[in-house]
């Protein structure tokens, strides 16, 4: 069995059209695609850059943010990105 986490990433509407991506808790961890489909990949290809790093470095690994938690505007999006921390420790 895999271990998974999940972690709620907030897709704002970007005005010049497309998404721009920021995770609740990585506030250094922020992306961007140009439709829904695209952000998405974006997303998770910024959460596991992130967590990556993280484990590598031996940081902290904050526990997800409670998605009930997270305030958004009335055109943003809460979408669970997830990473699989068994498929990643076997590339290391």
């Amino acid at each position: 069995m895999e271990n998974k986490l999940l972690y709620p990433a907030v897709f704002h509407h970007a005005e010049e059209g497309g998404f721009w991506i920021t995770f609740p808790d990585f506030p250094e961890a922020v992306s961007e695609g140009d439709d829904l489909n695209d952000a998405y990949l974006m997303a998770c290809d910024c959460l596991n850059t992130i967590l990556s790093y993280r484990i590598k470095e031996n940081l902290d690994i904050p526990s997800p943010s409670c998605f009930s938690s997270i305030s958004v505007k009335p055109k943003d999006v809460v979408v669970l990105i997830e990473f699989v921390t068994v498929a990643f420790k076997r590339r290391i």
